[in-house]
């Protein structure tokens, strides 16, 4: 008898679980791949997804996982276990994943969830909490899937969390061993979050929504952008630190108030000089934004909404994916600084 093949290690640095309210999404780990094989080896899970084989092989599992956690050091994929509890223990249910087409800001869901878990609303709750926190938190800006067009439970799913469909197509799905007719799906960032809520106006014209910005510069020349997260309008953009009037507040007094809240400063109004604004038409309100430079503060900026902060020189702002009203402001920031 040969020798066991040894099973290879594998890791997913610095990624945090995440958790919805029956399920944890976590990166694979080589002991999965005993409970994985049993789940997937099933042709009634695999004959919906295209390139996946039956019988699936065993020793295909340990090296699946192996290079999911290559993807997710390089930030190319990220295919994690979705697993919930049994009387105390950890039980594999399935598998969710968006793979990252850079070119096109794009992150592409595929999922699927062993067949003694269905009909328990599992990879809506998966899928639906994956697609969140990576629009939030990584470089997309749309989310696209495909499901065969006898896969109704499947699309079900897709239209639950948030996605159009878009148009049909085919898919060769390599279970079955021929091509499928197939409906494509995709959401864009407002699709998930939504859009912004704004009181109507009683001139039957968009509503104006009211923002005071800041752009704080360091001792270095360095600009702060904080990236919105997750559960908030227009989640994973990067923007200046600032936030809506309250009604009776100057953009001065809301500027300090927001400053305070978000990150955690002091910030006199002396310290705070008027440098632009924006003003800009979104779908469904108008904007308008001054936008101040602050040099001068107390304290030190810390997230304290959840957001990353990333300080920026300002040659490098346009690598941060901004919505489109901050946009016009670097190119005025730059030739500032």
């Amino acid at each position: 008898m040969p020798p066991a093949r040894p099973r290879k290690k594998t890791t997913a640095p610095g990624f945090e679980p995440l958790k919805t309210e029956r399920l944890m999404l976590r990166p694979l780990a080589p002991t999965d791949a005993e409970a994985l094989h049993r789940l997937v080896n099933d042709f009634e899970v695999v004959r919906n997804l295209e390139v996946v084989p039956f019988p699936y092989p065993r020793d295909l599992a340990d090296d699946w996982i192996a290079s999911t956690a290559r993807e997710i050091g390089a930030g190319t994929a990220y295919h994690l276990a979705i697993t919930g509890d049994e009387d105390g223990q950890e039980v594999l249910v399935g598998v969710v994943g968006l793979r990252l087409e850079k070119a096109t800001r794009t992150g592409r869901l595929g999922y699927w969830v062993g067949r003694r878990f269905w009909g328990h609303g599992v990879a809506t709750e998966a899928a639906g909490r994956l697609i969140r926190w990576g629009l939030a938190n990584l470089n997309i800006d749309h989310i696209v899937a495909d499901v065969a067009t006898d896969n109704p439970a499947s699309a079900a799913v897709l239209r639950r969390i948030g996605l159009r469909q878009t148009g049909e197509g085919e898919g060769k799905f390599l279970a079955r061993g021929r091509s499928t007719p197939i409906w494509l799906f995709a959401a864009t960032r407002n699709d998930i979050f939504g859009h912004t809520e704004v009181a109507p106006n009683e001139a039957g014209g968009k509503p104006l929504l009211l923002v005071a910005a800041c752009a704080l510069i360091d001792t270095d020349g360095r600009i702060l952008l904080a990236r919105r997260p997750e559960g908030k309008k227009m989640a994973g953009l990067w923007e200046f630190p600032g936030g809506k009037l309250n009604p009776g507040e100057t953009p001065e007094v809301a500027l300090i108030r927001e400053l305070k809240e978000e990150l955690g400063i002091d910030v006199s109004a002396a310290c705070l000089a008027p440098f632009a604004f924006a003003s800009h038409a979104y779908d469904t309100f108008h904007l308008l934004m001054p936008l101040f430079l602050c040099r001068r503060w107390k304290g030190t900026p810390t997230g304290r909404e959840n957001q990353t902060l990333a300080w920026v020189w300002p040659q490098k702002l346009t690598d941060y994916e901004m919505p489109p009203a901050d946009k016009p402001l670097i190119p005025l920031l730059r030739d500032f600084l």
